[in-house]
Formats: C-alpha cells, sequence, structure tokens
C-alpha cells in the first residue's frame, strides 16, 4: 500500500496532517519521530521499513457485518530503503580493533560475514555489529527473516541504537519508516522506541499479534504506541481494550479524531450501536477537521448504521461521502450493501 501526500499541515507542536486524493495521514510526534494515522473501517497494514528492506501489505475488514471488502498479500514486497550516511570521522590509532572493522562496512559494498565476525569474535560488539547489519545488509538484501531474528534479539537485550557509541559517533543519525496501523507511517530516528514499533510490527506481519501487543504495552506510552496498540487488539478483536485506551477522549485534535473512530469501530463491534454513533459524532463534531478524515468517520458511522440495520441511514452516510469523493474507495459496494 502506498499513498501521495498532497499537503502537509501543522497543526500542533509535533503534530502534522498529511493529506492526499484518497486518503489522510495523521503525522504526530517529536523530532525524527512522527507517526501518520488514517483508516477508512478497514484493517490495512503495510511493513515496509527503509533500512531493513521489508514490505508486507494486508488487508482485513474490522466488523462482523462490515460492508468492505477484505484482502491480504503477505508476501514480504522491496520499498527503496534510504542509504546510511557516515559522518566524516575515522577510528583513530588506538580504537579497538573491531570498531576499525565493522567502521569499513559503513563504506562500499558490505560483506555479512564479515559483519557477524565482528560479533562473534568481540562480544561486547555483537550488538552494535547487529545494527550494522540491519543498516547495511538487511535492508539493500531486504530479507525479512535476518531482519526478524536480529530485531528481535536486539529489542529483547535492551539495545538502544540512540546509545550506541559507535552509532552515535561514526553514522548520521539513521532513520526508519514504520507503518504502524492503518496507512499509518511512523518516520523515526532510531532509538528504542523505534526499536519495539518495529519489533511489534514484523512479529504482526509474521503473525504473532501476541508478541507484537505485548512489546508495544511495554513501550513509552505516547501517541504513535497508542495508535499501534488500537490497531493491534482491533486486529485480535480485543475491541474492550481498544475502548480502555480510548476512554476520556475529546476531540481536541487529528490524532484524537482517528481514536475516536476506532473506538466508535470498536463500540459498534460489542454491540454498544448508540455509543458506537456518540463517538462517531463527537469524531464529526468539528466541522473544522479535513474533509477526508470527516469521511472516514461518517464511513464508520455509516458502518455502524448498516449494522443497527437502519440501512437507509447508512446510505445517507455513504452518499454523503459520495457527494465530494465519488471515488473513494469501497463506496460503490457499500451504496450497493445498503440499497438491497
Amino acid at each position: 500500500m502506498g499513498f501521495k501526500v498532497r499537503k502537509s499541515i501543522k497543526i500542533a507542536p509535533g503534530v502534522r496532517l498529511n493529506v492526499s486524493s484518497k486518503n489522510l495521514g495523521i503525522s504526530a510526534g517529536v523530532r525524527g519521530a512522527r507517526v501518520s494515522v488514517n483508516t477508512n473501517g478497514r484493517t490495512t497494514r503495510t511493513l515496509g521499513i527503509p533500512g531493513t528492506g521489508i514490505s508486507h501489505t494486508s488487508t482485513t475488514t474490522s466488523g462482523r457485518r462490515s460492508v468492505s471488502s477484505s484482502s491480504t498479500r503477505a508476501k514480504p514486497q522491496p520499498q527503496p530503503t534510504r542509504p546510511v550516511v557516515p559522518k566524516k570521522i575515522k577510528p583513530g590509532l588506538t580504537a579497538p580493533a573491531w570498531e576499525k572493522q565493522l567502521f569499513k562496512q559503513l563504506n562500499g559494498t558490505p560483506d555479512a560475514a564479515a559483519i557477524h565476525a565482528v560479533g562473534q569474535q568481540h562480544p561486547m560488539a555483537a550488538a552494535t555489529a547487529a545494527m550494522v547489519e540491519m543498516l547495511r545488509v538487511v535492508g539493500p538484501s531486504k530479507d525479512g527473516d535476518r531482519a526478524r531474528v536480529l530485531a528481535g534479539w536486539l529489542f529483547d537485550i535492551g539495545y538502544d541504537p540512540s546509545a550506541d557509541p559507535f552509532i552515535t559517533k561514526y553514522m548520521e543519525r539513521p532513520e526508519i519508516s514504520i507503518p504502524v496501523a492503518t496507512g499509518v507511517t511512523a518516520e523515526m530516528l532510531w532509538d528504542r522506541q523505534a526499536m519495539g514499533l518495529f519489533v511489534a510490527e514484523i512479529e504482526q506481519a509474521f503473525g504473532n499479534p501476541d508478541r507484537a501487543i505485548a512489546i508495544v504495552e511495554s513501550l513509552e506510552p505516547t501517541t504513535i504506541a497508542a495508535v499501534s496498540l488500537a490497531e493491534l487488539y482491533a486486529e485480535s478483536a480485543r475491541w474492550a481494550d481498544v475502548v480502555d485506551i480510548t476512554n476520556g477522549l475529546t476531540n481536541e485534535d487529528v490524532a484524537a479524531t482517528f481514536l475516536l473512530i476506532q473506538r466508535g469501530t470498536a463500540l459498534r463491534e460489542q454491540g454498544y450501536f448508540e455509543a458506537a454513533r456518540e463517538a462517531l459524532k463527537e469524531a464529526l463534531r468539528p466541522r473544522s477537521r479535513p474533509v477526508e478524515l470527516r469521511h472516514l468517520a461518517l464511513v464508520a458511522r455509516g458502518h455502524t448504521y448498516f449494522a443497527e440495520g437502519k440501512r437507509a441511514m447508512a446510505r445517507k452516510d455513504y452518499e454523503r461521502v459520495l457527494a465530494d469523493d465519488a471515488a473513494y474507495p469501497g463506496l460503490q459496494e457499500m451504496l450497493k450493501a445498503a440499497t438491497d
């Protein structure tokens, strides 16, 4: 899955809104750590991470009576990766041998066997060697299995790339793009939080949502983590948990609007249709929200009406989207289902 951003609007410190013709992305975070959020009532996941060479996309419905269609593409597909940029500094004469050996791998064509050998011969440098392999070998080679092994081990031992003296000394801070939910992309600098989100997404892509959930639950409770966790809970049909992490939300910003839509979906799935509509009403309340986001909320409310058997009301919400965007994905199928 991919989308073209047409414009980017700063809406709060660390939060940006990215709008395209068919999708809405919410970018939130601090310098080097942001998340872009988008949903249309389906759970669509793409794992495509520059610096690791992995891409994975899957789409599933989120409702018992969902109108939208579903499909899954489980085969990893490559995406362009950002090159690793070494700093203009070299190890001194007194630098350890392993440091000099790893430094050579930052330029030219890397040798996976040589990098691995450094970690084997110098246990104190094993984590650094694994990270260098992630950035210099795994990404360009599109080796998803190897990425899972390396990243999982690094996370489990508590590794933080931003605290690694070798990485910070010899490399411009490497970046990673992590799709964490429906149309969500967290563009971050590599650190402990990014490592956790990365491992969670790759475990999710490999069919291990329980480990993914456990990892995200252990991370710092940021907006990015909340969005990822809401999506993971929804995939596992843990609707009560989606409701719990969205309790007390008011529609103060675009990210809250996304989470309110998730809340409405979860309440609908539990059969609390009136409560679901209240959450979606709150999502729709600020008319200043971009039209693309309002479309998402209208579709979610249409799904709720459809689940209640109120097809005329569902069709009315779908038609409101039709009036603005006749090319909205799946809209014709929604209208047909609400009419039959």
